[in-house]
C-alpha cells in the first residue's frame, strides 16, 4: 500500500471548475474532477487528471499467481486493484479492491479506493455507501471525506452535502492537505452558488454507517 502517494488532482481542479460546472449544469453533466485515492499511486485520481497508466500485463499475471497461491494474502489484491485504477479500468479495480476488503475488513484506505473506483464507474449511490462504510472505520479519515464531498457535488448534484462533508474536514483536519484542499472546494462552491447552506459541521451525515 502507498498511503504517502496520494493524488490530489482535486485541489487544483476543483478551484476552477465548480463554478463552470454548476453554471453549465443545466445543459449537461460535465466531466467530474479527480478523486483523492487512499492507497493508488501518485498520479492514480483518474479521468481528466493524467493519461491512463499501460497495463502491465506480465506484473498484472504475477500478482495474480500470488493471489491465488496465497488465499488470505489482501496485499496482491490490492496492488491489482492500484494497476487497474491507474489504467482507468475501474469495474476490473472494483474486483480487486472488493476482494482485499473481504480479507482486510477494517483497512479505511482499501475501502475508500473501492469508493472512489464506483464513483468513476458511474455509481455514485455505491460509491457514497462504500464511503459511509469508511467513515464508520473512521469518522475523522480525511481523504475519505474530501471524496464523500466530490461524489455529492458531481454525482449526486448535492450541493449542500457536498458542503457539510468539507467543512466536517475542514474540521477535523484544517491543515492537512485533504483539509487545504476541501477549503478551495468550499470557497468555490459557495462563491459559485451562494444559496448553498453548509449548516453546523456536526451534522455531516455522511459520517453515518451504511443504512443509518
Amino acid at each position: 500500500m502507498k498511503s504517502d502517494a496520494v493524488a490530489f488532482g482535486i485541489a487544483g481542479i476543483l478551484f476552477g471548475l465548480i463554478a463552470g460546472w454548476i453554471i453549465g449544469s443545466q445543459q449537461g453533466v460535465a466531466r467530474p474532477p479527480a478523486a483523492a485515492t487512499a492507497s493508488a499511486p501518485q498520479g492514480a485520481a483518474g479521468s481528466g487528471t493524467a493519461r491512463a497508466a499501460v497495463l502491465d500485463e506480465t506484473q498484472v499475471n504475477a500478482l495474480k499467481a500470488v493471489a491465488e497461491r496465497e488465499a488470505s494474502n489482501a496485499t496482491p489484491r490490492v496492488q491489482l486493484g492500484n494497476l487497474y485504477f491507474d489504467a482507468e479500468r475501474y469495474d476490473e479495480a472494483i474486483k480487486w479492491y472488493g476482494d482485499a476488503i473481504k480479507l482486510a475488513p477494517k483497512d479505511v484506505n482499501v475501502s475508500t479506493d473501492l469508493g472512489v473506483s464506483y464513483y468513476y464507474s458511474n455509481q455514485p449511490d455505491k460509491a457514497l455507501e462504500q464511503l459511509n462504510h469508511s467513515l464508520s472505520l473512521d469518522p475523522k479519515h480525511g481523504k475519505t471525506l474530501l471524496n464523500v464531498g466530490i461524489v455529492k457535488a458531481f454525482g449526486k448534484q448535492d450541493l449542500d452535502g457536498a458542503a457539510r462533508a468539507w467543512q466536517e474536514l475542514i474540521k477535523v483536519a484544517p491543515d492537512s492537505r485533504e483539509g487545504l484542499a476541501a477549503k478551495r472546494a468550499l470557497d468555490s462552491l459557495q462563491s459559485a452558488h451562494p444559496a448553498v447552506t453548509p449548516g453546523s459541521p456536526g451534522t455531516q451525515g455522511a459520517a453515518r454507517k451504511p443504512g443509518a
